[in-house]
């Protein structure tokens, strides 16, 4: 689209502006401020995996609030499907990317240069559903003849169905899977058209609030992964290190707004960023407390070391995983992958 291109060209722009002048962005706000005069910002896209949801307060908090203007950054939002967005990343096209972390690791293995730089979602956010009333499933052995949808084949819950169906000492043969787009995949369970489906583990909550019988088995406890991570492109990183820096700055304090003001930026953010979800403040303000704040965005690492911290044992397992199932042609060091936002 075009509007990309325009962003990238915009950063480049701003960018080189700012090293002529021989100070970073966050320099350049502080130094405008100090001033009282209106400075120059750097321009950068983000490209958000699926569309504008409330989950991803935390980066529209960080516009909202003013923290990416305290660093010097004005960030555009756009959306796409995560394989779209690491190959516009590693071109050039978009800055940043906020995709899921399991699209990064098959990315990568196939050539796509990119650098995670903030491991947003410390677990991965994939699920078996199904209804626990009708379905008879209440653990993996129980999926065995099961109807079970996936949205592709290539999919990280795809990859995620194999390892919870390996755990009871299955295969995908042991089961009847189909394939469903994401816009049909829910009505599909609801309908009774498939017994379970390999989604997204949110999707329990709008269920359960729809006084659906929804059960749900994590696949986190089977395949360790992540869910949405922040990338950004090596060459875009070293030659831009304090907008990079100033990216992360700004997405840590977001984090930390949502999770002090949880009840208020969801009320906020909703009409304006995602308004079809209007009427639904209070599920989505729930759903972001018990799995967003208390599972997804903080953990044992992010309290010892910060929000966004990537655990290499943690990556490298999934990496590793990802090779024994066949999806990656090898595995790789988790370290060529992710980059420590203290190392930026």
């Amino acid at each position: 689209m075009s509007h990309k291109n325009i962003a990238a060209v915009a950063a480049a722009t701003a960018a080189a502006a700012l090293l002529l002048a021989g100070c970073s962005p966050a320099d350049s706000a502080a130094n405008n401020a100090a001033t009282g005069t209106p400075g120059e910002t750097t321009k950068v896209t983000l490209q958000i995996d699926g569309s504008a949801v409330p989950y991803y307060a935390p980066l529209y908090e960080a516009v909202e609030q003013g923290y990416f203007e305290d660093e010097g950054i004005d960030v555009e939002f756009t959306y796409a499907e995560g394989s779209a967005i690491l190959q516009n990343v590693a071109a050039g096209n978009v800055q940043f990317g906020f995709p899921n972390g399991d699209s990064v690791i098959t990315a990568k293995a196939n050539g796509v240069d990119i650098d995670v730089v903030h491991t947003t979602y410390q677990e991965g956010i994939g699920a078996i559903l199904f209804n626990k009333d009708t379905s008879g499933i209440s653990s993996p052995a129980d999926l065995k003849g099961k109807r079970i949808a996936v949205t592709d084949l290539g999919s990280p819950n795809y990859i995620q169905l194999q390892a919870i169906l390996e755990s009871a000492g299955m295969t995908t043969d042991d089961v009847e899977v189909s394939t469903i787009g994401g816009g049909a995949i829910v009505q599909a369970l609801q309908s009774g058209e498939v017994d379970a489906i390999a989604f997204s583990r949110i999707r329990y909550y709008a269920l359960q609030g729809a006084g659906f019988p929804v059960g749900q088995i994590l696949s986190n406890e089977y395949l360790p992964s992540f869910g949405n991570v922040l990338v950004t492109s090596p060459s875009y990183r070293e030659q831009n290190p304090a907008v990079v820096k100033g990216f992360v700055a700004a997405l840590d304090k977001g984090l930390q707004y949502v999770i002090d003001n949880p009840d208020e930026s969801v009320a906020s953010v909703i009409p304006t960023y995602a308004d079809t979800f209007a009427g639904q403040e209070a599920a989505v303000t729930q759903v972001i407390k018990d799995v967003f704040i208390s599972d997804l965005w903080t953990s044992e690492d992010t309290e010892a070391h910060g929000f966004g911290f990537g655990d290499l044992k943690r990556w490298q397992a999934a990496i590793d995983n990802q090779a024994d199932y066949g999806i990656i042609p090898q595995p790789f060091k988790a370290s060529e992958l992710v980059v420590e936002p203290g190392d930026l």
